[in-house]
């Protein structure tokens, strides 16, 4: 069944749920930063779409929240008995080289900026996304050195993932393209350019 149809059935018994439909792919960052702009409530969470992480480890980042978080983020990295982590050998790697490299560029204390599972209070969600420029999969490292920038608390948390058959992500392709919206972002901060 194509995802509009899946959406459609789910609107059928919740009047809150909308579908947003692009006129083209301008990347993940620019659908996320679109979703998230048009959200509403006092919290607002992003998920990737293959459920890679499972929508009940959505109570996993609550404590953080409940405890004065403004952003809580899922991890794939940080090490907990109770998480179980499946991934090929090659991605692990490869993220822990890009997480190495983020860190180089500025990004610090954040284990795994590119889990697809993330929760903000929603004034924050509102003053990050309105300023996000990158519309490739970099989005989540330029989203997160803007929020360290300003000030905002951000908690990560540990949750189950599962790689999924079919991914979006091509470490030989995507790896460099990342690294330069990175790059990107990080003169556009320099600057003084994600003006709220």
């Amino acid at each position: 069944m194509p995802p509009r149809d899946r959406v459609g059935d789910v609107r059928a018994s919740h009047d809150q749920v909308r579908l947003i439909a692009l006129p083209q792919n301008r990347g993940k960052g620019y659908a996320v930063r679109v979703g998230m702009m048009n959200a509403r409530g006092a919290f607002r969470l992003f998920a990737d779409a293959d459920g890679a992480t499972p929508i009940v480890e959505l109570k996993r980042l609550e404590g953080p929240l409940q405890a004065g978080a403004d952003i809580v983020i899922g991890s794939r990295a940080l090490r907990d008995p109770t998480v179980s982590v499946q991934a090929r050998r090659h991605r692990v790697w490869a993220g822990r080289v890009f997480n190495w490299l983020v860190a180089r560029l500025g990004l610090r204390g954040i284990a795994d900026s590119q889990c697809g599972f993330k929760c903000f209070r929603g004034p924050v969600a509102e003053d990050l996304f309105r300023c996000l420029r990158t519309d490739g999969f970099g989005f989540d490292v330029e989203l997160l050195l803007l929020a360290q920038k300003r000030g905002y608390r951000i908690a990560e948390v540990a949750v189950n993932w599962a790689d999924q058959p079919g991914g979006k992500v091509k470490v030989l392709t995507e790896g460099p393209r990342m690294l330069w919206q990175i790059l990107s972002a990080r003169v556009t901060l320099a600057r003084g350019g994600h003006r709220r």
